[in-house]
């Protein structure tokens, strides 16, 4: 049986969508990642696309809040800014709740080719925190 994690971030439109993603496409044969925010707006276009460069199809994804997995059970539950480490609920039950977190691209000011490389950047920095933290290779 798949271990469940989440991912939890203020949006739900960026980090934490990467690192469902990225979870789900590297380490799918042992664990089943799921994303959510402490508020819920729209995918991060600039993220999909640096998911889409991976191989990774983002297109039936959508923002979600915390309370979409009220009462579900989690063996872990990741934290991935201060705001939404802050704000995490108690009945996320997981086995383990760790926080890690990472710069978010969206705030960043610029055309499209001036922040792209930040995003790739971050994108990058959650993957490798993932399969190291979790173990698993593709």
């Amino acid at each position: 049986m798949k271990k469940q994690i989440l991912f939890l971030c203020t949006h739900n439109s960026c980090r934490s969508q990467m690192a469902e993603a990225l979870a789900n496409h590297y380490l799918g044969n042992n664990f089943h990642a799921f994303s959510a925010g402490t508020e819920a707006t729209e995918l991060n276009p600039l993220a999909i696309r640096v998911l889409a460069e991976l191989g990774i199809d983002t297109s039936h994804h959508y923002s979600k809040t915390m309370d979409e997995f009220a009462g579900q059970t989690f063996d872990h539950v990741v934290t991935l800014c201060g705001d939404a480490n802050e704000k995490c609920p108690l009945f996320f039950g997981g086995v383990e709740r760790v926080h890690h977190g990472f710069e978010d691209p969206s705030r960043l000011k610029g055309s499209e080719e001036t922040v792209l490389p930040e995003f790739r950047r971050v994108r990058d920095e959650i993957k490798n925190w993932i399969i190291g933290y979790f173990g698993g290779t593709k």
